[in-house]
Formats: structure tokens, sequence, C-alpha cells
């Protein structure tokens, strides 16, 4: 049985999905700016939404941190950049092949 859990490492500007502590995949992500950082930390997955419309992209999965996320973007630019309120950004096709993934509960570890 598969034991998930993601670390987004803002100073690399990369989210890594883990399986028993072992990287298994990496994806580039746009990070809060400076005056609405990302907030460091543990969290966890707390739902899952398909297309949640506007800046959200094709997927949105919230965690225990209100008002806080892991989503796509209608911006793909913006990935690999300070550009967000604090969400962690994601290509389309990455956070639908990680949503696929990854059940709610996952824990998500936030690190500058």
């Amino acid at each position: 049985m598969p034991n998930y859990r993601i670390i987004v490492d803002l100073s690399q500007r990369m989210l890594y999905l883990l399986d028993n502590d072992t990287v298994t995949r990496g994806f580039p992500v746009g990070i809060g700016r400076m005056l609405t950082l990302s907030p460091v930390g543990e969290y966890t997955i707390i739902n899952k939404q398909p297309n949640p419309g506007g800046p959200f992209g094709a997927f949105w999965m919230g965690l225990s941190k209100p008002h806080y996320g892991i989503h796509g973007t209608n911006d793909p630019a913006s990935i690999g950049h300070m550009v967000s309120h604090g969400c962690i950004r994601m290509y389309n096709e990455d956070v639908v092949a990680l949503a696929a993934i990854i059940p709610i509960g996952t824990r998500v570890t936030i690190r500058e």
C-alpha cells in the first residue's frame, strides 16, 4: 500500500511526491509572492475538486489551512515564479496527474 506525502520546497519552487520517504515525482510550482507568502508548515489535503473555475485551473486540492490549496492555473507562464496569494500553483496537467494519485488526508509539508 502506498504511503504518499507531499513536500513543497519554496526555495526550489518544486513540489515533490514521496512514497515511503522516496521521491517518486517532482513538479515545478508557482508560490506566494512577497506580501502573501506561502504558509510554511504541516498540513493535510482536506478536499479535492475538479474544474473549480477561474484562476484555479483544472483542479483544486484544499489544505487544512483555510483558503489555501494546491491548484492548477489559467496562466501557465506563472509556474516557477512568486505569483500567488499563498497557494501552490501547478501546471494543469501536473495537478490532474497528482490529484489522481493522492487521497484526501495526504500530508503536505511546505518548507522554505
